[in-house]
């Protein structure tokens, strides 16, 4: 089965369902990506935070906020929230107000946003403060019948549900949707090419950018004229702007250049990077018939929390003699396999799931040592564990598509932890490009 090119840059080789997908578009209307934050709070009836239930559509977190905060009169540093979720889609999820009182809330309008008072609460909503999300997404625009498409859902959830799960990818989302590059500038900068590194970020092009974008990206990278490349650069570009304003100013500074952003975008980087042979090691995995929802002697697994997630500072090597108690515990969901995100500092698997790390690390040319960043080493990352299958298996109805005269839509329904990705699950049963599903 073809797999789209652009996920095949992202480290995503192979799908572990074998049946053909429904196809079909995803966010037609802003209500067919439904998006509610499953909380571990509880809220009482004091304090000096405001909780709140906000549902937004179409909305991006930070202007929402930056929005709320004007309306009230308030600083942005007084609102808490838990995720950034999705822009384009409708989302529900709990944020908090310091020292704000119900009555001014009372009135509030904004156009697309809902501010609902749950309760008060001595604690601010902080990020992480959830155990994950549910989704509710309609894919629309297929072109099979009603019977031919319940058949094939049914087929691929059973698949799903043999498999144990779907792969724990890290989603096209992080890499950049139309531009999949971020984990190709963090390569440059773990190899110390902090000027390749800039250059890519700037000015490589990619197909599915508009037409006056890539010619002027084209000419920048051929150039490497930044003075021009300000007077033709889209202002919607601001973070490539920024970094040619520097380097006019301050010719040859590339390390420097990356420093105008702020340090949680510079730092993206070298975390794509990590994802992108995560997504690697997993695909290597599933080829050479390892299981994802059993571990074999030498795997790194990782036990779960109160919450019921898995804990990756609690980790333990399996061996033959803990394998079977190690599997029982695995199977009950109490512990996870993982797999490393790279850093200066991660432990490594030994055995058959350690030379296809090791294999892949030394394939990649980037040793662990370099994740100090030497050159930058604020963005240094000492790594960490990631578990690697993701326990999910959807519930679906079907039914005539109303926006597409003749043509069929389904309708999903899935949990998924904190930070993983709904196209994980959605690219098994769609199997499209992923500019289809963003």
């Amino acid at each position: 089965m073809n797999i789209p090119p652009v996920e095949k840059q992202i480290g995503i080789e192979l799908y572990c369902t074998s049946l053909n997908g429904i196809g079909g578009e995803l966010r037609q209307e802003t209500e067919d990506f439904i998006v509610k934050e499953i909380t571990n709070r509880e809220e009482g009836d004091s304090g000096k935070q405001l909780i709140l239930e906000l549902t937004k559509s179409n909305w991006d977190m930070h202007h929402v906020v930056r929005d709320i905060s004007r309306k009230l009169g308030i600083s942005q540093k007084r609102i808490g929230f838990a995720g950034t979720k999705d822009k384009r889609a409708r989302t529900i999820q709990k944020i908090s107000i310091y020292d704000a009182k119900e009555e001014e809330i009372r009135d509030f309008y904004l156009k697309d946003v809902e501010l609902k008072v749950i309760g008060r609460s001595n604690r601010s909503v902080e990020l992480g403060d959830l155990f994950g999300n549910e989704f509710v997404i309609t894919v629309r625009d297929i072109g099979c019948g009603q019977e031919k498409l319940r058949q094939t859902l049914d087929g691929i959830t059973a698949e799903i549900r043999s498999f144990g799960g779907v792969p724990n990818f890290f989603g096209i989302q992080r890499f950049g949707a139309t531009r999949p590059l971020t984990h190709l500038v963090g390569m440059e900068i773990l190899r110390g090419d902090f000027e390749k590194a800039a250059l890519t970020y700037i000015a490589r092009s990619f197909p599915d950018e508009p037409d006056d974008v890539r010619e002027v990206r084209d000419l920048v990278w051929e150039t490497r004229d930044f003075a021009e490349g300000l007077k033709t650069y889209p202002l919607r570009l601001r973070y490539e702007r920024a970094m040619m304003h520097y380097l006019v100013e301050n010719p040859g500074d590339y390390a420097g250049s990356f420093r105008v952003l702020a340090q949680n975008i510079s730092k993206m980087f070298v975390h794509a990077y990590q994802s992108y042979m995560f997504n690697r090691i997993i695909c290597k995995r599933i080829a050479e018939g390892l299981p994802l929802d059993a571990a074999v002697p030498g795997d790194i697994v990782c036990f779960k929390n109160t919450e019921g997630l898995p804990d990756v500072t609690r980790t333990q090597q399996v061996t033959e003699e803990n394998l079977e108690g190690m599997n029982n515990l695995v199977k009950r969901k109490r512990a996870f396999v993982t797999a490393p995100l790279i850093g200066y500092n991660t432990a490594l698997a030994s055995g058959a799931p350690g030379k296809i790390e090791r294999d892949i690390f030394e394939d990649a040319g980037v040793p662990a040592e370099n994740f100090r960043v030497p050159g930058m080493p604020e963005l240094a990352s000492a790594g960490l564990r990631r578990e690697i299958l993701l326990h999910c298996e959807p519930s679906f109805e079907v039914a005539e598509d109303e926006l597409n005269p003749g043509r069929s839509k389904a309708v999903l329904e899935f949990m998924l932890p904190k930070g993983s990705y709904a196209t994980t699950v959605l690219r098994e049963y769609m199997k499209v490009e992923p500019m289809k599903m963003s």
